[in-house]
Protein backbone atom coordinates (compact mmCIF):
# COMPACT_ATOMS: atom_id res chain seq x y z
CA UNK A 1 0.00 0.00 0.00
CA UNK A 2 0.96 3.35 -0.53
CA UNK A 3 2.36 5.34 2.49
CA UNK A 4 0.12 8.87 2.61
CA UNK A 5 1.23 11.49 5.08
CA UNK A 6 -0.87 14.26 5.82
CA UNK A 7 0.83 17.22 6.78
CA UNK A 8 0.45 20.28 8.56
CA UNK A 9 -1.12 19.04 11.19
CA UNK A 10 -2.32 21.92 14.43
CA UNK A 11 -5.00 20.19 16.58
CA UNK A 12 -6.59 16.94 17.51
CA UNK A 13 -9.58 17.13 15.31
CA UNK A 14 -7.62 16.87 12.09
CA UNK A 15 -5.38 14.70 13.25
CA UNK A 16 -8.05 12.37 14.39
CA UNK A 17 -9.61 12.56 11.27
CA UNK A 18 -6.71 11.64 9.00
CA UNK A 19 -5.85 9.08 11.02
CA UNK A 20 -9.54 7.82 10.65
CA UNK A 21 -9.39 8.11 6.82
CA UNK A 22 -6.27 5.86 6.74
CA UNK A 23 -3.21 7.96 6.66
CA UNK A 24 0.21 6.38 7.79
CA UNK A 25 1.81 10.09 9.13
CA UNK A 26 1.06 12.54 10.25
CA UNK A 27 3.36 15.53 9.87
CA UNK A 28 3.97 19.09 12.09
CA UNK A 29 5.59 22.02 10.75
CA UNK A 30 8.05 23.43 13.16
CA UNK A 31 9.52 26.63 10.85
CA UNK A 32 8.46 29.98 12.36
CA UNK A 33 7.54 30.99 9.04
CA UNK A 34 5.23 28.56 7.86
CA UNK A 35 1.26 29.47 8.50
CA UNK A 36 0.73 26.08 9.70
CA UNK A 37 3.37 26.30 12.07
CA UNK A 38 2.83 23.77 14.82
CA UNK A 39 3.76 24.46 18.72
CA UNK A 40 6.32 21.73 20.17
CA UNK A 41 3.78 21.73 24.05
CA UNK A 42 1.01 21.60 22.09
CA UNK A 43 1.87 19.03 19.50
CA UNK A 44 2.87 16.87 22.36
CA UNK A 45 -1.06 17.19 23.06
CA UNK A 46 -1.86 15.46 20.09
CA UNK A 47 0.70 13.04 19.66
CA UNK A 48 -0.04 11.60 23.06
CA UNK A 49 -3.35 10.76 21.79
CA UNK A 50 -2.02 9.22 18.76
CA UNK A 51 -2.40 5.24 17.92
CA UNK A 52 1.36 3.98 18.27
CA UNK A 53 1.80 2.88 14.31
CA UNK A 54 1.45 6.21 13.21
CA UNK A 55 4.47 8.29 12.61
CA UNK A 56 4.65 11.76 13.75
CA UNK A 57 7.30 13.31 11.88
CA UNK A 58 8.64 16.90 12.29
CA UNK A 59 9.41 19.24 9.41
CA UNK A 60 12.26 21.64 9.94
CA UNK A 61 13.80 23.85 7.48
CA UNK A 62 17.33 25.04 7.99
CA UNK A 63 17.50 24.03 11.63
CA UNK A 64 20.06 23.19 13.71
CA UNK A 65 20.52 19.76 15.41
CA UNK A 66 20.48 21.02 18.61
CA UNK A 67 16.96 22.77 18.14
CA UNK A 68 15.66 19.36 16.28
CA UNK A 69 16.77 17.65 19.13
CA UNK A 70 14.86 19.06 21.27
CA UNK A 71 11.50 19.62 19.07
CA UNK A 72 11.38 15.71 18.95
CA UNK A 73 11.45 15.47 22.54
CA UNK A 74 9.09 17.53 23.62
CA UNK A 75 6.46 17.08 20.71
CA UNK A 76 6.66 13.33 20.81
CA UNK A 77 8.08 12.49 17.45
CA UNK A 78 9.11 9.77 15.72
CA UNK A 79 10.79 11.16 12.17
CA UNK A 80 12.17 14.23 11.05
CA UNK A 81 11.81 16.12 7.52
CA UNK A 82 14.15 18.44 6.81
CA UNK A 83 14.26 21.08 3.96
CA UNK A 84 17.09 23.04 2.77
CA UNK A 85 17.25 26.43 1.50
CA UNK A 86 20.46 25.68 -0.43
CA UNK A 87 20.40 22.64 -2.28
CA UNK A 88 24.16 23.03 -2.10
CA UNK A 89 24.19 21.68 1.35
CA UNK A 90 25.68 18.03 0.99
CA UNK A 91 22.77 15.80 2.36
CA UNK A 92 25.82 13.55 3.37
CA UNK A 93 26.81 16.25 6.04
CA UNK A 94 23.60 16.89 6.89
CA UNK A 95 22.94 13.55 7.90
CA UNK A 96 26.04 13.26 10.12
CA UNK A 97 24.90 16.35 11.71
CA UNK A 98 21.32 14.46 12.42
CA UNK A 99 22.74 11.40 14.28
CA UNK A 100 21.98 12.33 17.46
CA UNK A 101 18.78 14.43 17.17
CA UNK A 102 16.45 11.76 18.95
CA UNK A 103 14.86 9.37 16.20
CA UNK A 104 16.23 7.04 13.27
CA UNK A 105 13.95 8.15 10.49
CA UNK A 106 15.19 10.74 8.33
CA UNK A 107 13.50 12.22 5.39
CA UNK A 108 15.57 14.61 3.38
CA UNK A 109 13.51 17.01 0.89
CA UNK A 110 15.01 18.54 -2.40
CA UNK A 111 12.51 20.08 -5.10
CA UNK A 112 11.32 17.03 -8.24
CA UNK A 113 12.69 19.54 -10.45
CA UNK A 114 16.19 19.52 -9.60
CA UNK A 115 15.92 16.17 -11.16
CA UNK A 116 15.74 17.82 -14.24
CA UNK A 117 19.51 18.78 -13.62
CA UNK A 118 21.04 15.37 -13.26
CA UNK A 119 19.29 13.87 -10.33
CA UNK A 120 20.21 13.39 -6.92
CA UNK A 121 23.43 11.23 -6.01
CA UNK A 122 22.87 9.17 -2.86
CA UNK A 123 25.88 6.92 -1.92
CA UNK A 124 24.89 3.19 -0.70
CA UNK A 125 26.56 4.35 2.74
CA UNK A 126 24.34 7.45 3.17
CA UNK A 127 21.11 5.13 1.27
CA UNK A 128 20.89 3.63 4.60
CA UNK A 129 20.30 5.63 6.71
CA UNK A 130 17.31 7.49 4.97
CA UNK A 131 13.82 6.44 5.43
CA UNK A 132 12.34 7.90 2.15
CA UNK A 133 12.83 10.78 -0.02
CA UNK A 134 10.71 13.44 -0.65
CA UNK A 135 10.10 15.38 -4.16
CA UNK A 136 8.35 18.79 -3.55
CA UNK A 137 7.74 21.83 -5.12
CA UNK A 138 9.11 25.10 -3.50
CA UNK A 139 7.47 28.36 -4.89
CA UNK A 140 8.97 31.99 -4.80
CA UNK A 141 11.29 30.52 -1.72
CA UNK A 142 8.29 29.06 0.09
CA UNK A 143 9.04 25.54 1.55
CA UNK A 144 6.19 23.10 1.61
CA UNK A 145 2.54 23.47 1.05
CA UNK A 146 3.23 25.74 -1.88
CA UNK A 147 -0.10 24.22 -3.88
CA UNK A 148 1.71 23.45 -6.73
CA UNK A 149 3.75 20.69 -8.58
CA UNK A 150 6.76 19.64 -10.02
CA UNK A 151 7.18 18.70 -13.44
CA UNK A 152 5.87 14.60 -13.17
CA UNK A 153 6.05 13.89 -17.22
CA UNK A 154 9.62 15.01 -17.58
CA UNK A 155 10.98 13.47 -14.16
CA UNK A 156 9.16 10.28 -14.89
CA UNK A 157 11.94 8.08 -15.60
CA UNK A 158 14.55 9.99 -12.97
CA UNK A 159 11.99 9.58 -9.87
CA UNK A 160 11.30 5.96 -11.02
CA UNK A 161 14.82 5.39 -11.27
CA UNK A 162 15.67 7.13 -7.95
CA UNK A 163 12.53 4.76 -6.16
CA UNK A 164 14.54 1.40 -7.09
CA UNK A 165 17.51 2.85 -4.84
CA UNK A 166 15.38 4.35 -1.59
CA UNK A 167 11.54 5.05 -0.88
CA UNK A 168 10.42 7.92 -2.66
CA UNK A 169 8.06 10.26 -1.22
CA UNK A 170 6.20 12.95 -4.02
CA UNK A 171 4.74 16.31 -2.26
CA UNK A 172 3.84 19.59 -3.59
CA UNK A 173 0.53 20.27 -5.38
CA UNK A 174 -1.32 17.32 -4.89
CA UNK A 175 -5.27 17.25 -4.49
CA UNK A 176 -7.90 14.40 -4.42
CA UNK A 177 -8.37 15.96 -7.99
CA UNK A 178 -4.52 14.90 -9.01
CA UNK A 179 -3.17 12.42 -6.81
CA UNK A 180 -4.33 9.26 -9.04
CA UNK A 181 -2.65 10.91 -11.74
CA UNK A 182 0.58 11.37 -9.97
CA UNK A 183 1.09 7.80 -8.76
CA UNK A 184 0.03 6.03 -12.23
CA UNK A 185 3.17 8.29 -13.85
CA UNK A 186 5.43 8.64 -11.17
CA UNK A 187 4.71 5.42 -9.35
CA UNK A 188 5.82 6.22 -5.81
CA UNK A 189 6.36 5.08 -2.54
CA UNK A 190 4.58 7.32 -0.76
CA UNK A 191 2.38 10.79 -1.07
CA UNK A 192 2.41 13.40 0.80
CA UNK A 193 -0.12 16.71 1.02
CA UNK A 194 -0.98 19.78 2.95
CA UNK A 195 -2.26 22.94 1.04
CA UNK A 196 -4.61 20.13 -1.17
CA UNK A 197 -6.74 18.65 1.74
CA UNK A 198 -6.95 22.22 3.60
CA UNK A 199 -10.38 24.37 4.34
CA UNK A 200 -7.75 27.35 5.31
CA UNK A 201 -3.80 26.88 6.29
CA UNK A 202 -3.33 24.87 9.26
CA UNK A 203 -7.06 23.96 9.18
CA UNK A 204 -7.80 20.77 7.36
CA UNK A 205 -10.77 20.03 5.22
CA UNK A 206 -12.49 16.27 6.73
CA UNK A 207 -13.67 15.62 3.41
CA UNK A 208 -10.98 16.91 1.37
CA UNK A 209 -8.67 14.52 3.74
CA UNK A 210 -11.05 11.60 3.06
CA UNK A 211 -11.32 11.98 -0.64
CA UNK A 212 -7.38 12.35 -0.76
CA UNK A 213 -6.71 8.82 0.88
CA UNK A 214 -9.77 7.21 -1.20
CA UNK A 215 -8.29 8.54 -4.06
CA UNK A 216 -4.67 7.18 -3.41
CA UNK A 217 -6.58 3.67 -2.42
CA UNK A 218 -8.53 3.57 -5.63
CA UNK A 219 -4.99 3.97 -7.97
CA UNK A 220 -3.04 1.69 -6.56
CA UNK A 221 -5.34 -0.64 -8.34
CA UNK A 222 -4.44 0.52 -11.25
CA UNK A 223 -0.90 0.67 -10.74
Amino acid sequence: MTWVKICGITNLEDALTAIDAGADALGFVFYEKSPRKADPEKTREITAKLPANVERVGVFVDADPEHIRAVVSEAGLTAVQLHRKSMLRVWEDALQDMQSVGVSRFIPVVPGNLLKKGGVHIENRIREKIFAFMLDSPSNSAVGGTGTTFDWETTQDLVQALGSLVPVIVAGGLTPANVGAAMRILKPWGVDVASGVEAAPGKKDPQRVRAFIAAVREAEKTI
